[in-house]
């Protein structure tokens, strides 16, 4: 049957294709050699270490593994009905239409012909205007859901192979500022559903305030379960506004559905975790680790509200005020923000820009790439404590710690430094690798801060994640981290695997239903052989009376048959030799 061939032939070349996409798909963090960085800052020990964690009969070297590994995804922004030009044409307006004006349900008195022309009016517009943008409505609605999935998927995978001990998102989770309360909570659950399916938002008995005497210290290893599953959410721009457009309405739907925006988390890691004598244990600091979560949407100048600027800064001023002192060791500070530091053009892809608006909401900030100087100055010298003065505690070094931010999709590893050799000793920046082919990493007399900004997760951008691994060195009593990226490539990759799974499932479905439908048959086939065989053996079925062949299908076995049947007659006549 040349049809059935067909069929056969598509899933020899299916089935193994598939076979191969859909590995690589489910299991691309391995095919891409992901894993954390580790102290060892060796990329194929971490590989393997990560590869025993899911092989049968191994297990993994957990001296080998950082005691935080950040699991940080930038920029999903999830997009839904507002995004979708003529979302109503789904609802075929001018079919209505037509039965409104064919019928005058529409209360008009209209003649006959006038009737006539409006309808066939409304049938024109239903075919060619209503049918096209429906159909344009529900493939937006199907790559809304596609991108959904997609993004779950690379979110899910990486959380499966890496294992991480935390994880953020660094602002950007739906798309527009814009968006009405009902499709902000749509977006919120296909958020949580969907994409970040298992996780839950930081809740605020754990979110804390900065205090002189805080209370809320944690100790870094312990309820790991649970704070793998907790997502630490950032708020972008497209989540709240700029400082322009932002206002406590967004503010506060966003702490209802994704948590607070202003907070800090303290881990304390403990000291009979490290190798270290009890006495000498008493003459260092406990190794901790400060995370702060950091709403910079309204930083900068000018504000729609300075009453929610008020308490940006007055959170700000908290968190420099309540940190310990620059001399402290065995201290890091992670800022998890969304707008990036100011640096000069051709560092990242996003250069400094600002634009504000015109006549309305205060004539605030409307758009930026970057903080302004004055922000980023706040950052490296208040939360950090760097200052360009050697003479100051400290040196000016300030505090060990990193910054990660989002907003830049195409991500960017940056070094800020100031050498106070300069006479003008001003913040300026470089990208990490530059740093450290120029060793100004850590080097005397020139203070700096590592900023990293997270590659965003869209499949535009090729479906990132940031891996990042803090752990303690005991020798120099101190924290140290490393960065990585790893990503799953465009969301086209995930639309081929899926479809021809979906081909290759259909195609199989019906050759397999032909195969049984022809089987059945066949035994059919057989059965009514047999049981005309046993009637001629049994003498039930009549001689025929001509020559002409019976229609019996079967023509060998039925000569058999009439053969074995003139032989047995012959018996019973007794003409037997």
């Amino acid at each position: 049957m040349f049809f059935l061939s067909v069929l056969r032939y598509a899933l020899l070349v299916l089935v193994p294709l598939c076979s191969i996409l859909t590995t690589y798909l489910y299991l691309y963090p391995a095919f891409h050699l992901c894993a954390f960085p580790s102290p060892e800052h060796n990329p194929r020990s971490e590989y393997v270490n990560t590869l025993r964690h899911h092989a049968p009969y191994t297990s993994q070297d957990g001296s080998k593994l950082a005691p935080f590994r950040l699991l940080a995804l930038g920029d999903p922004q999830l997009e839904g009905e507002s995004s979708i030009p003529d979302a109503n044409a789904a609802n075929f307006p001018n079919l209505s239409k037509f039965w409104k004006d064919a019928l005058l349900l529409n209360g008009t008195n209209h003649n006959p012909l006038q009737r006539l022309r409006h309808s066939l009016h409304d049938l024109v517009d239903f075919y060619f205007d209503d049918i096209p943008k429906a159909l344009e409505v529900y493939r937006k609605r199907l790559d809304h859901v596609g991108n959904d999935y997609y993004l779950g998927h690379i979110y899910r995978t990486m959380h499966w192979w890496t294992d991480p001990t935390h994880v953020t998102v660094l602002g950007d989770l739906v798309g527009s500022q814009w968006i009405d309360d009902e499709e902000f909570e749509s977006r919120g659950w296909r958020y949580w559903n969907r994409v970040f399916n298992g996780g839950v938002k930081v809740s605020e008995e754990l979110a804390s305030q900065p205090s002189d005497d805080f209370q809320d210290t944690l100790v870094l290893g312990e309820d790991a379960a649970a704070w793998k599953q907790r997502i630490i959410n950032v708020a972008g721009n497209h989540d709240v506004g700029y400082a322009g457009d932002l206002s406590q309405d967004r503010m506060a739907r966003f702490t209802r559905v994704f948590g607070k925006a202003n907070y800090e988390l303290r881990f304390q890691l403990p000291v009979n975790s490290t190798a270290v004598a009890k006495e000498s244990a008493e003459e260092r600091p406990t190794p901790e680790l400060r995370i702060v979560v950091f709403n910079d949407m309204n930083l900068d100048t000018p504000v729609g509200s300075q009453e929610m600027q008020d308490e940006t800064y007055g959170f700000l001023n908290k968190v420099i005020t309540t940190s310990h002192d620059v001399t402290r060791t065995a201290h890091f500070t992670i800022v998890l923000t969304h707008i990036p530091m100011h640096k000069e053009a051709g560092i990242c892809v996003d250069g400094p820009f600002f634009d504000f608006y015109n006549g309305e909401f205060g004539n605030g900030v409307r758009e930026q790439n970057h903080l302004s100087k004055d922000a980023s100055k706040g950052f490296l010298e208040g939360i950090f404590g760097k200052n360009g003065n050697p003479d100051v505690p400290g040196g000016g070094y300030g505090r060990h710690g990193v910054i990660m931010t989002g907003h830049d999709h195409e991500g960017c590893n940056v070094y800020h430094y100031m050498n106070h050799s300069s006479p003008e000793r001003q913040w300026e920046a470089t990208t990490w690798p530059k740093a450290l082919s120029a060793d100004i990493v850590d080097k005397p007399g020139i203070p700096g801060l590592r900023e990293i900004t997270v590659q965003s997760m869209m499949g535009g951008f090729a479906g990132n994640a940031g891996l990042m691994s803090l752990w303690f060195d005991e020798e120099t009593w101190d924290w140290k981290f490393e960065f990585t990226n790893c990503g799953l490539g465009t969301q086209h990759i995930w639309w081929l695997v899926h479809i021809l799974d979906l081909i290759a499932l259909g195609i199989g479905l019906v050759y397999g239903g032909i195969l049984l439908g022809g089987g059945r048959a066949k035994s059919s086939q057989v059965e009514k052989r047999v049981q005309t065989g046993a009637a001629y053996a049994n003498g039930n079925v009549s001689k025929p009376t001509n020559g002409s062949a019976l229609l019996v299908a079967g023509k060998r076995s039925l000569r058999t048959e009439l053969s074995m049947m003139s032989l047995d007659s012959g018996s019973r006549d007794g003409s037997n030799f």
